[in-house]
């Protein structure tokens, strides 16, 4: 039986990531989501990704050393940057960016393991800087050199907007990263993988995802929801804006998702984020714009809130702007990614499904001066 879009098929087998979209609970390699994003940092929970296991204290350090060490982009590689159109996408920067890198990596065409693991800390590493590079770049301003000294939520916040962020702005970015990390076989991990399976390079595969993630069906739900909290402005003007889009048979984004039946269990956490952010920057009603449009589409229309509804919010505290809402996705899900592009190499199959015909059959062909 055809499904379309392939819900519920099984494609493949995989050890990375469960999902449970009846009861909302997400896990990474047998990890609560709730575990790790109280307890975790997103570097420990990259090597996790990669390696099956939470590491030790030596490993992590090595893992932090690593991906800090990689995070600078040489001088011609701005250089060129600096010639594109000023008014190119993020994301069009970022996938022509990460298909350069691949020119540029010492282990060029080497698929072992040990080499892929190699290019995906690069690619970990250099992804945050390309966009927070572009942004300046596209803006007039001379980036600044990577900080090696802090982990990577902090050194992205602080390349961005060239200035230290607080604890609190760069943990929630760093729980952030974490919630978004890893999906299971979303569309853009599917595409990673299906380059993969050509044995085609681990650049090549990511270039795959993230022209996939540039869909706005995929990963720009929440640049959308940030632009209709700006237009509805103060909280007692939120249930009327709903309304309306609702009368005129539109969608209210960052509602509802193809998997969780209950609430996103990443959202839980990016609501107590937003309302936390909200009070440390003085600017509450974000959050309380979030909250009553909540409210209401849970006791109007039945559906809870996912991962990009208040994503939208955090981000905008944190002096993101609305463009790079998906490249950040992007800075998370390399590590995903890269989990399932390890796991397709080790294991690899070509994935080649079938379609189902529903054209013409037996036409009979004519000479062109006789149609």
């Amino acid at each position: 039986m055809v499904k379309a879009g392939l819900e519920d098929v099984v494609a493949a087998k995989s050890a990375i990531c469960f999902i449970d979209g009846q009861e909302g609970r997400l896990f990474y390699q047998g990890y609560n989501i709730h575990d790790l994003a109280q307890h975790s940092t997103f570097e420990e929970v990259v090597y996790l990704l990669w390696f099956g296991k939470l590491p030790n204290k030596e490993e992590l350090a090595n893992l932090s050393a690593d991906l800090a060490s990689n995070r600078r982009l040489s001088p011609d590689f701005v250089e060129m940057m600096k010639r594109w159109p000023a008014g190119a996408l993020p994301m069009e920067a970022l996938r022509t960016a990460v298909s350069a890198l691949s020119m540029y990596d010492p282990d060029g065409q080497d698929n072992s393991r040990t080499a892929n693991i190699a290019k995906a800390t690069r690619l970990t590493a250099k992804i945050p800087t390309i966009i927070a590079y572009w942004d300046n770049i596209r803006k007039g301003r001379q980036p600044l050199p990577p900080k090696t000294d802090v982990n990577l939520a902090c050194n992205f916040l602080y390349l961005l907007n060239q200035e230290m962020p607080s604890d609190t702005a760069a943990r929630c970015l760093d729980i952030a990263l974490i919630l978004h990390a890893e999906h299971g076989f979303n569309a853009s991990t599917f595409a990673g993988r299906v380059t993969a399976g050509t044995l085609s390079d681990i650049y090549s595969a990511v270039v795959a995802a993230i022209a996939t993630l540039k869909g706005p069906l995929h990963g720009g739900a929440n640049q959308e929801v940030i632009k209709m909290l700006v237009e509805i402005g103060s909280p007692d003007k939120a249930v009327r804006h709903i309304q309306h889009l609702l009368e005129e048979d539109h969608k209210v984004m960052g509602f509802g998702h193809r998997v969780y039946r209950t609430e996103d269990p990443r959202a839980t956490h990016l609501r107590k984020m937003s309302e936390e952010l909200g009070r440390q920057n003085n600017e509450p009603h974000w959050f309380e714009i979030s909250r009553r449009i909540e409210e209401f589409m849970r006791q109007e229309k039945g559906l809870n809130c996912n991962v990009d509804f208040y994503s939208a919010s955090v981000y905008h505290m944190l002096g993101i702007p609305g463009d790079l809402f998906t490249p950040i996705f992007a800075c998370s899900r390399i590590s995903g990614w890269a989990a399932h592009l390890l796991e397709q190499y080790a294991d690899n199959k070509l994935i080649r499904p079938q379609a189902e015909y529903t054209g013409s059959l037996n036409l009979t062909y004519l000479p062109i001066w006789q149609r």
